[in-house]
């Protein structure tokens, strides 16, 4: 039903058949709802990123933090507003006013347990006479949304070896993984590292196609096979080129699926041994991609995920169309996975590093100026 037949004889040996895809641009939009990326920027001869002058460090922070408040305008008006009213606008707080910011954690997705470790430090504030209405209670709920969000602050740092270092990428259908994998492309070539893309999602329609899309517009080789083709292959025969190139990066995509169906969660295990027979730690780092759109679902996705086939890190993606981007102090608390990126808009640089400070900053800044 799902296209994921298996040969006979050794299930984890991979199909000897393996080429690179033909490269066929295509402009339908993709089953998944990912739109296919935009046409290749004229960037003739382009130095990397880190040969570009340097910007003042003031101008960059207020670049991330404009950025980010921008990204996060949904939740922002929907969650805190509601908070800053509560906190700014009483005279005299007490427990009725936790309760009502108690009521905004929830409604933004933040869930339970999150929500109860945020305001029961408020709360203990509250009872040594350290919580009062005005800047210093929107300050200690800062604090508290920090405390959180810190321990999960872990970007994904390319080390100088091994190479290539792998990056399996995973998902359901219509999280944003193959569009964050373009995005991450050019991040990294941006750097200076030379990357390849694995088109290992072999089962979505016009999955191939997009992805080799985006390898045109960022410049890096993507190896594929047709659809319908065995994953396992294709990353295996990435891998294999990959590592005789000498290339930094090698990201994998993917057949998105859904965190229920454990057939398809074990073809993504298979994926992994497969890799395994060239390089025993590969992939270096498995990232989940979540839509911050989906919600609580997304932090039961994360969770299942985790348990099938072991996160090591999250891209929380299209925060800026949705008012639930409380989600990530959920999945923070619950699971503890690292956060490395998150998506606050359509261009690539709106793939961000997670920023613990940037994030909550783009939630609460601003809020206290009329107090």
């Amino acid at each position: 039903m799902f296209g994921f037949r298996k040969k006979k004889g050794d299930p984890d040996k991979p199909s000897a058949e393996s080429q690179p895809a033909a490269s066929q641009p295509s402009d339908a939009p993709s089953a998944d709802g990912e739109s296919p990326p935009a046409a290749p920027e004229s960037r003739p001869g382009a130095a990397p990123a880190a040969d570009a002058p340097e910007q003042p460090a003031t101008s960059a922070r207020s670049g991330l933090f404009g950025r980010m408040r921008a990204g996060l305008s949904r939740t922002r008006e929907s969650f805190s507003r509601g908070v800053a009213d509560v906190l700014l606008g009483e005279k005299q707080l007490d427990t009725t006013s936790l309760e009502e910011v108690e009521t905004q954690l929830l409604l933004a997705d933040v869930g339970v347990e999150a929500t109860q470790q945020i305001v029961g430090g408020l709360t203990e504030r509250l009872s040594r006479r350290e919580l009062e209405a005005g800047r210093g209670a929107l300050e200690a709920l800062r604090a508290e949304m920090l405390a959180l969000l810190q321990p999960v602050e872990q970007p994904l740092v390319i080390p100088p070896a091994p190479r290539p270092f792998v990056i399996l990428v995973v998902g359901v259908n219509g999280a944003g993984k193959t569009t964050t994998i373009g995005k991450l492309a050019r991040r990294y070539r941006d750097e200076g590292l030379s990357v390849m893309l694995a088109a290992g999602d072999t089962f979505r329609a016009a999955a191939v196609e997009q992805l080799q899309q985006w390898g045109e517009r960022n410049e890096v080789p993507v190896i594929a096979q047709r659809t319908g083709a065995d994953s396992a292959a294709v990353v295996f025969d990435a891998l294999q080129v990959a590592r005789s190139r000498g290339v930094d990066v090698l990201i994998a995509d993917t057949a998105g699926r859904l965190h229920t169906q454990s057939n398809l969660m074990a073809e993504l295990a298979k994926v992994k041994r497969v890799m395994a027979r060239i390089d025993a730690d590969a992939p270096h780092e498995t990232l989940l991609v979540l839509d911050a759109g989906n919600g609580q679902n997304a932090l039961s996705q994360a969770r299942q995920f985790a348990e099938a086939i072991g996160v090591t890190g999250i891209a929380l993606t299209k925060l800026d169309g949705t008012a639930r981007g409380g989600i990530i102090f959920a999945i923070a608390r619950a699971l503890g996975l690292p956060v490395r990126f998150v998506g606050v808009g359509e261009g690539a640089e709106d793939l961000r590093g997670f920023s613990a400070e940037a994030y909550v900053g783009g939630l609460l800044d601003g809020f206290d100026s009329a107090a």
